[in-house]
């Protein structure tokens, strides 16, 4: 997929004209690309139209004009965007409890073997994490990962050969969740750009 060059980012002025109808057009696209997995953890699939808006987002919020730091926000996201043959997700794991939160998220501690994209019965897809974003002692309640497909998985998943489903199998936290035919459409077109 390719990745966002400066070209493809409005002026600070202008996206503040445009960040009414470009926020509520990323939360209609973001319908399909939000899946909750249980009641702890949530995945969002990412892409370069997510990244252009995190990008924007981050300039805005932090009123950056300054040339290289602009580049330096389009070299983070641009991480996020998934490579040929691969699915790209932000995991985001959910506490509310503020005063546990360092306390729960430690029991999601290798939570990075153990996360799998299922399709159909015949293809098990183990998740890649971002290294640096647990230790062990500390984990991140944000993680990004990858799910790279072999040529048969991949044509699986387009022409939508059995049930499709997220899983997570920690010992802390067992939770499955079916991606629907919306979202396996929206996630088709990371595929196949």
């Amino acid at each position: 997929m390719k990745k966002v060059v400066l070209d493809d980012l409005m002026g600070l002025a202008a996206y503040e004209r445009a960040r009414p109808q470009f926020c509520q057009e990323m939360i209609e696209y973001k319908k399909n690309r939000r899946l909750p997995v249980g009641d702890r953890v949530s995945l969002v699939f990412e892409n370069r139209k997510t990244a252009i808006f995190q990008i924007q987002e981050m300039i805005r919020a932090e009123r950056i004009t300054d040339l290289d730091k602009i580049k330096e926000e389009i070299e983070v996201y641009d991480s996020l965007i998934p490579e040929q043959d691969e699915l790209s997700a932000t995991l985001l794991i959910e506490i509310e409890d503020q005063a546990k939160i360092r306390e729960e998220l430690l029991k999601f501690l290798g939570i990075d073997e153990t996360v799998y994209l299922r399709i159909g019965k015949q293809y098990n897809i183990q998740a890649v994490f971002e290294k640096g974003r647990s230790k062990e002692d500390k984990i991140s309640a944000v993680q990004y990962i990858r799910f790279p497909f072999g040529p048969e998985a991949r044509a699986a998943f387009i022409a939508g050969q059995g049930d499709i489903l997220f899983s997570i199998r920690h010992p802390h936290y067992q939770a499955e969740a079916r991606i629907g035919e919306e979202m396996r459409q929206s996630l088709i077109q990371d595929l196949t750009e």
